[in-house]
C-alpha cells in the first residue's frame, strides 16, 4: 500500500509558527479535506508535503516512486502552449508519447510527400499503440469537455483566470498520482462541473487532499477532516458534517479540561501559600506540579465562536430600481430591457454562467460602469458596502488595530452598546496576540478577512458581495453568514457556492449568458433540483418523440468531419474496447479462482476498477465518434 508519512513537521513565517510538531498519514484512497482560519498554514503545509518548500523541523517520508500532483490555487502555465499542450506538460512516460506524436502527425499532414516524416508518424503510431496512449489522449479530451474548455487548440496565454484553473485541474488529474493535492479545485467552475469532479474523485484511485471552502464539496467527496488550528493539527473522522459535530464536542471537552485544571490551580495555589515549613520530597513534587499547572495555565485556544453584532443605518422602504436596462461589455450583453425593483431586506443571489456579466451587473449596480441605457434609481437612505473581488490597497506598514481605528474606535451594536476595535477583531477571528501585527505579514486571506471587517465597520444597510467565498475561510464564512442572518438590510451577493447561497439568499437571478436572466424564488439548492427534474423529464419526451415519430423528418444535418487524430483514434478504438472487454473477464475468472486469497483479490479489484474506468471512457468515445465516422 502507497502510504505518505509525516513526522514532526514544523514550519514558521516570519515570527509566526505556522505549525508545530505536527504529524499524520496519507493512506492510499483516502479522502482528506483541509480546514482551518485564514493564515493558518494550509498552503505552506500543502507545499511542504509536495516538496516546493523544506520545513523548519521534520520529515516527510514516502516511497521513491511516490507521485505526487498538486493544484495550486493559481496554477502556473506555459504562456506560449495550447491547451492540450499544456495539459501534456508533463514528464510522464506516456505524455512524452504523445507530444513525440502529436509533432509527427502535425509534420506529417503538412507535407504528406516527405517519406521521412511519415517513417516519423509511422513509428510514432506505433508507439501510442504500444503504451496505449490513445486512452490517455481521449480521457484528457473528456475531461476538457467537462471542464467547459471546448478549444484545445487555444493559446494558454488568451485564457481567463478562471479558464487557466480548469486547464490546471485537467493537467494534474490526467497525471493520475499516488497524491492529488487540490488546492480551491471549485474555484471558477460551474455547478455542472463541480458535479463531474465530484463523481470523479470519488472514483479515483489515488489519495486526495484538498482545501475547499465548499461545505457540500466537502461532505460528499472527504472522509477525513485535517483542522490547522493555533499551530496544532486535529484530525476527524468522517465528512464535514461529522467533523461539525466532533469539533463541537472536542470544544466542549477541552472548556471542561481546562475549567479542572483553573479548580485544580486555585486549590494548589491556596496551598502553597499556606507557608507550610519543612518541606518534606511529596511536597517538593506538589511544587514541581504547581509549577506545570501554572506554566499551562490559559494555554486553551479556540477560535472565536461569537455574534458579530454591529448597528447599522436606517433603510427607507426605496432601495434600488433597475428600469429597462440595456448594458454590453465587450461585445457580451449583459443586460437587455431588464426591469428590477430591490426593496429593504431583500436577500438576492446571483449567479451562472462563467463570463455572463455578474460582476459587470453589480458593479453597473454600484454606479461604476454606466448602463448603455436605462435607469438604475438609488434611494436616499442608501449606504452602501461593496466587497469586491479586486480588493483596495492595504497599507502595508500600518497595524491592523490601527487600519480599523482609522474607521473608527468604536462601534455601536444593535443594543446600543460601545464594541471596541479589539472586541471586533476578536470577534472575526483575530486574537488578541495578532492585534498589533503589520499588514504586511498577513497572509492574503488574513487581509481580506480584515478588509470584509472594515467595510462592515462602516455600518451600511446596503450590502454587494462578489464572490465571497473565493478569499474567506470557512470559519469566518460561518460568521459572516451569522451576522447576514441578523442583519436588517439588503444583501446582494454573486457567489458559485451552493452552501454559502442556501444560507443567504432566498431569491436568485441565474445569468445564463447574452442578456437571459432567469429569476427563481427560493434556496439554491431547490432551483438546482427543479433544473435537474426539467432536464430529466426533457430527455424523457425526446426519447418517446424519437421512439413514436412516424412523420417525415427535417432533412439531417451535414456531418462534421472528423479531424485527422480522430480519424486515426477510429481505427483503432474498437481494438481498444475488445482488449478491455477480454481483460474485464479474463479478471472476473481470476477472481473466482482466488476466493480465498484475500490478497490477491484486492489486487485483481483494484485492476478491474481501472479497466472499468478505461472502458467507460473508451466507449464515451466510441459514441461520440460514430457520430461522424
Amino acid at each position: 500500500m502507497q502510504q505518505l508519512r509525516v513526522e514532526n513537521v514544523t514550519s514558521t513565517y516570519g515570527e509566526k509558527t505556522l505549525f508545530k510538531d505536527i504529524s499524520f498519514l496519507i493512506n492510499e484512497n483516502d479522502r482528506i479535506g483541509l480546514i482551518g482560519v485564514n493564515g493558518s498554514g494550509k498552503t505552506s503545509l500543502l507545499n511542504v508535503i509536495a516538496e516546493l518548500t523544506s520545513p523548519d523541523a521534520g520529515t516527510i517520508i514516502k516511497p521513491n516512486d511516490y507521485r505526487i500532483s498538486y493544484l495550486s490555487q493559481q496554477p502556473v502555465l506555459d504562456d506560449n502552449l495550447t491547451v492540450i499542450e499544456a495539459v501534456f506538460d508533463g514528464s510522464q512516460p506516456v505524455f512524452q508519447t504523445i507530444r513525440y506524436y502529436e509533432a509527427a502527425i502535425d509534420a506529417y499532414s503538412a507535407h504528406p510527400e516527405d517519406e521521412k516524416l511519415l517513417a516519423r508518424y509511422t513509428k510514432a503510431e506505433a508507439k501510442m499503440n504500444a503504451e496505449d496512449a490513445w486512452l490517455a489522449e481521449a480521457e484528457v479530451k473528456t475531461i476538457l469537455t467537462q471542464l467547459h474548455i471546448p478549444d484545445l487548440q487555444q493559446k494558454v496565454a488568451s485564457l481567463s483566470g478562471g479558464q487557466r484553473k480548469r486547464v490546471g485541474l485537467a493537467q494534474v488529474l490526467i497525471q493520475k498520482p499516488d497524491l492529488l493535492i487540490l488546492d480551491e479545485p471549485t474555484n471558477h467552475l460551474d455547478f455542472d462541473s463541480i458535479n463531474w469532479l465530484e463523481k470523479y474523485l470519488a472514483s479515483y484511485k489515488g489519495a486526495v487532499l484538498t482545501v475547499t471552502h465548499d461545505r457540500y464539496f466537502l461532505d460528499l467527496v472527504t472522509t477525513r477532516i485535517f483542522e490547522l488550528s493555533f499551530g496544532e493539527l486535529f484530525e476527524y473522522q468522517g465528512n464535514y458534517q461529522a467533523y461539525v459535530e466532533q469539533k463541537a464536542e472536542r470544544v466542549a471537552a477541552s472548556v471542561v479540561a481546562d475549567h479542572k485544571q483553573e479548580q485544580l490551580y486555585k486549590k494548589e495555589l491556596a496551598w502553597m501559600r499556606t507557608g507550610a515549613k519543612a518541606r518534606t520530597t511529596k511536597q517538593k513534587g506538589r511544587e514541581n506540579a504547581f509549577a506545570e499547572i501554572e506554566a499551562n495555565r490559559g494555554s486553551l485556544q479556540l477560535e472565536s465562536d461569537v455574534e458579530l453584532n454591529l448597528g447599522q443605518q436606517r433603510l427607507g422602504k426605496k432601495v434600488i430600481n433597475v428600469k429597462d436596462a440595456n448594458l454590453k461589455f465587450d461585445n457580451t450583453v449583459i443586460l437587455q430591457d431588464f426591469n428590477l425593483l430591490i426593496q429593504a431586506n431583500d436577500r438576492i443571489g446571483i449567479t451562472g454562467a462563467n463570463g455572463a456579466g455578474k460582476s459587470t451587473f453589480l458593479n453597473a449596480l454600484a454606479g461604476r460602469v454606466p448602463l448603455d441605457s436605462g435607469v438604475i434609481e438609488i434611494g436616499e437612505t442608501v449606504k452602501l458596502a461593496f466587497y469586491t473581488q479586486q480588493m483596495e490597497a492595504i497599507p502595508d506598514d500600518k497595524r491592523m488595530i490601527e487600519y480599523l481605528s482609522d474607521v473608527a474606535q468604536t462601534i455601536k451594536n444593535n443594543d446600543g452598546e460601545d464594541v471596541s476595535v479589539t472586541d471586533l477583531l476578536e470577534q472575526f477571528l483575530f486574537p488578541r496576540f495578532m492585534h498589533g501585527t503589520l499588514i504586511r505579514k498577513l497572509s492574503g486571506g488574513e487581509k481580506r478577512r480584515l478588509y470584509l471587517l472594515k467595510l462592515l465597520m462602516s455600518r451600511p444597510n446596503v450590502l454587494f458581495l462578489d464572490e465571497p467565498t473565493n478569499d474567506l475561510d470557512i470559519s469566518t464564512l460561518t460568521v459572516l453568514e451569522d451576522y447576514l442572518e441578523h442583519f436588517q438590510g439588503t444583501v446582494i451577493t454573486v457567489s458559485h457556492d451552493r452552501y454559502f447561497l442556501d444560507k443567504v439568499a432566498d431569491k436568485l437571478l441565474i445569468f445564463d449568458g447574452n442578456g437571459e436572466i432567469e429569476r427563481y424564488t427560493g434556496v439554491f439548492t431547490d432551483y438546482l433540483a427543479s433544473q435537474e427534474t426539467a432536464a430529466d423529464a426533457e430527455k424523457t419526451a425526446k426519447k418517446a418523440e424519437t421512439t413514436t415519430d412516424t412523420v417525415e423528418s427535417a432533412p439531417e444535418p451535414a456531418k462534421k468531419k472528423l479531424t485527422w487524430n480522430e480519424k486515426k483514434e477510429w481505427e483503432t478504438i474498437e481494438d481498444d474496447i475488445a482488449k478491455l472487454e477480454a481483460r474485464q473477464n479474463q479478471i472476473t475468472t481470476d477472481m473466482a479462482a482466488n476466493g480465498s486469497d484475500f490478497g490477491k483479490l484486492s489486487d485483481l479489484q483494484r485492476e478491474l476498477d481501472e479497466v472499468e474506468t478505461q472502458l467507460e471512457v473508451k466507449m464515451e468515445r466510441w459514441e461520440y465518434l460514430s457520430e461522424f465516422a
